[in-house]
């Protein structure tokens, strides 16, 4: 095969923030906004990749360490490779209309493309279910980033007019039904510290995790219990918050099955403040934009992604005109003297398929 063209969606994530890594439950859907790779192959073990909006080509070979945005293209390279598969050489063309530092995941669908491509134009044997954990691992290892399984998982599983509901332990998934309007709010906020702050709360969770004799904090049983056996203040809120958010994931699918979006929006916005409060994750920019959705008649907004920065989903009812929402947030961004947000309508979205 000389040419393959794939592409691979962003996702919001409903509800389930900074569980993934620590073994829990998280509910994202794919968004309609796409990376796009279109792959020709070559006769060789080299890569040049260019990427809209980028200047540089970038090349590389099995020799090369990559950095830089190219590394997330590299990192797929060398997964595949770590795993034993013959990797073809190849020129690869990148497009994408997924907004990136808005946490939208947009490193994830940009793996995640790539990985289709070169699976299809090698012929790879690598089942559609074994992908997401290959894309996990060229960001963890390659790239260097200890993000959970979620974002690769979304990108590539989802289903349109499905939720993803995603077992982070067992890897166990089931789709959802999930058809109703959300209005993503990208508050253009600068990510300030995300990468130490995102693997400090991981640490957090991990050593609170051990000093409880659990293999994770999935595994809390008894909240008041685990909490009273830490002495740290900060410890117990990000305890509370990861127990608390696994909670509201399941009971967010029991509300979508039937049919109960009044109580889904209530869950969200309890994330919202359970992130802001005990995780501390958000920023005035998030909160912002979470306060005055609510006040337009939104029924639950939160941050989605890992925060510091980033976008908001509202939930909106038949009845909430998306207009009246969005204007609301933009008097209230200006009243603070916030940079414009913008706003993209979301449906959920199918996963990572092949164009031609």
């Amino acid at each position: 095969m000389a040419e393959v063209v794939w592409a691979a969606p962003g996702r919001v994530n409903l509800i389930g923030e900074h569980t993934d890594y620590n073994d829990g439950y998280v509910l994202p859907f794919a968004l309609d906004r796409h990376t796009v790779v279109r792959a020709n192959r070559l006769d060789r073990p080299t890569w040049t990749v260019t990427s809209q909006g980028m200047a540089e080509t970038v090349t590389f070979d099995l020799t090369t360490p990559v950095t830089g945005w190219a590394a997330y293209v590299a990192g797929v390279v060398w997964a595949l490779r770590e795993a034993g598969h013959e990797v073809p050489g190849a020129r690869l063309e990148i497009s994408s209309d997924v907004p990136t530092g808005a946490g939208l995941s947009s490193s994830a669908a940009l793996e995640s493309a790539v990985l289709g491509a070169l699976v299809d134009l090698g012929g790879l044997n690598v089942p559609t279910a074994d992908r997401p954990a290959l894309a996990q691992r060229a960001e963890n290892h390659y790239v260097g980033v200890p993000c959970g399984i979620m974002d690769q998982s979304a990108s590539i599983l989802s289903r349109a007019g499905h939720a993803l509901l995603l077992d982070c332990r067992t890897l166990e998934t089931e789709h959802i039904p999930f058809d109703s309007e959300l209005l993503v709010i990208d508050t253009r906020a600068p990510h300030q510290h995300a990468d130490n702050e995102y693997a400090l709360r991981r640490q957090t969770c991990e050593s609170a995790a051990a000093t409880l004799g659990l293999k994770a904090l999935r595994d809390v049983a008894d909240l008041d219990a685990a909490l009273a056996a830490l002495d740290d203040d900060v410890v117990r809120r990000r305890v509370r918050h990861v127990v608390t958010e696994n909670r509201r994931v399941l009971d967010t699918v029991a509300a979508l099955r039937r049919h109960d979006l009044s109580t889904v929006g209530t869950l969200m916005t309890a994330s919202h403040a359970s992130l802001r409060d005990d995780y501390e994750v958000t920023v005035p920019e998030l909160d912002t934009a979470v306060e005055a959705a609510l006040a337009a008649g939104a029924l639950g907004a939160r941050m989605t992604g890992g925060g510091f920065g980033g976008c908001v989903i509202a939930l909106l009812s038949e009845d909430t005109d998306p207009t009246r929402v969005a204007d609301r947030v933009k008097a209230a961004f200006a009243d603070r003297g916030f940079t414009e947000p913008a706003f993209i309508p979301a449906a959920a979205s199918a996963g990572a398929h092949r164009l031609s």
